[in-house]
């Protein structure tokens, strides 16, 4: 999700290019999700430490029926609109029983150019240029039977508890994902010196971070802290993040996290989501709420975000998995600011590392909506009603 922002997040969202460098992914994120990541490769083992190396590779087709400012049809190659584009690298060393070093390094491009995707970070944290090159993760841990600890750049507790229960899993295109992290945007859109908070990059990468994880039985949790690192105030910049998943006969997720401001230590972000899955043979049915509050420094209201997607998994071929899912996002903080998607998809396996994919999205968009509740990675046209249709390829190794 690469984050090219208008400075207002404007009325019209598609004015310019505004994917997400997280790539919301979040979704981001699945290469670390329980479950999700698919086998490394083996670089080389000796004397106890092993090196392996992962990625996924995703390109495809996007066509938009209303886009740019006179509402005109587009279609363009876009990256990432299954999974993100990303390679990483980890190792892990034994060192005493029950206790084992790891690292993680995972870095964000696209298929299209090349190019580094992005960023959500603050503008300006950093002297010769702010796009990170291992964006989703840079960090170091050690674990054993008593869980994780996990030290550095890293994804946050809250995202990855609800994979399960968002209705299209936070794919990269299309889903809730947007909405989560433009939800948060503004938390690292302030200029330097307040109005933002610069340890985290749209609510779901965390710098300067220590993270706390484990599994008890069906429950899996998280508890994050980022140190604000300012002198004379612990409180200032800091952010913190908790999510779990019961993972039962049903699926159930909750989160909490909040972003602090760098000079006031005022909640600029609060964000909230909880959600649930129920199997039902070849379907799952899927629902999960969020809600962002962002304010400024001061603690005036900024923004009051909710989102809410329902949908239905069908396995209904050995090969084959089709979606349906609905979002209503809105502001209430700007009446205006309302977005009404469907979206109905099919995930064809050739193996489990190779997937071709369709998804097809119907947005109906109020005359003030913007990126804030958008689930296209690119927003869209605001005050139409937009069709857009995305045919790709996902390449896992």
């Amino acid at each position: 999700m690469t984050i090219k922002i208008r400075n207002s997040l404007g009325r019209n969202a598609a004015a310019g290019s505004h994917k997400l460098a997280a790539g919301a992914a979040a979704a981001l994120l699945i290469s670390l999700a329980p479950g999700l990541a698919k086998a490394d490769i083996l670089i080389g083992e000796v004397a106890d430490t092993k090196l392996s190396m992962f990625g996924i590779i995703d390109v495809g087709l996007l066509y938009n029926s209303k886009a740019g400012a006179n509402d005109n049809s587009k279609l363009s190659m876009e990256t990432s609109g299954l999974r993100q584009t990303v390679i990483g690298f980890k190792g892990e060393r034994y060192l005493q029983p029950n206790l084992t070093a790891f690292f993680n390094l995972e870095s964000h491009f696209d298929t299209n150019d090349g190019f580094l995707h992005g960023t959500g970070d603050a503008a300006g944290t950093k002297p010769g240029g702010n796009t990170p090159l291992f964006r989703r993760q840079a960090n170091l841990g050690v674990r054993g039977d008593w869980g994780s600890l996990t030290f550095g750049r890293q994804y946050g507790p809250a995202l990855l508890a609800h994979i399960g229960t968002e209705p299209r899993a936070f794919k990269e295109q299309f889903s809730n994902l947007y909405a989560w992290a433009y939800g948060q945007l503004f938390t690292t859109a302030g200029a330097t010196g307040g109005n933002r908070n610069t340890n985290n990059d749209v609510g779901i990468f965390f710098s300067n971070a220590v993270q706390y994880r484990h599994t008890l039985g069906p429950v899996s949790f998280g508890v994050l802290y980022a140190f604000g690192g300012q002198p004379g105030s612990v409180k200032d910049n800091n952010a913190y993040a908790v999510g779990a998943t019961y993972n039962g006969p049903i699926v159930l997720s909750a989160s909490y996290q909040a972003m602090r401001d760098e000079q006031t230590g005022k909640n600029n972000v609060e964000h909230m989501s909880f959600g649930f899955a129920v199997p039902y043979g070849d379907f799952t049915l899927k629902t999960n709420y969020m809600n962002a509050k962002n304010n400024t420094k001061t603690g005036a209201e900024q923004a009051d975000i909710d989102g809410i997607g329902v949908g239905v998994d069908w396995k209904w071929h050995a090969n084959n998995s089709a979606t349906v899912a609905f979002y209503h996002n809105k502001d209430t903080a700007h009446h205006s600011d309302k977005t009404k998607t469907l979206v109905i998809s099919n995930d064809y396996q050739w193996r489990p590392d190779t997937t071709l994919y369709i998804q097809l999205a119907r947005a109906d968009a109020d005359d003030g909506a913007t990126l804030r509740t958008s689930i296209v990675a690119g927003g869209v046209n605001p005050g139409v009603k937009s069709t857009l249709l995305n045919v790709g390829l996902n390449f896992n190794f």
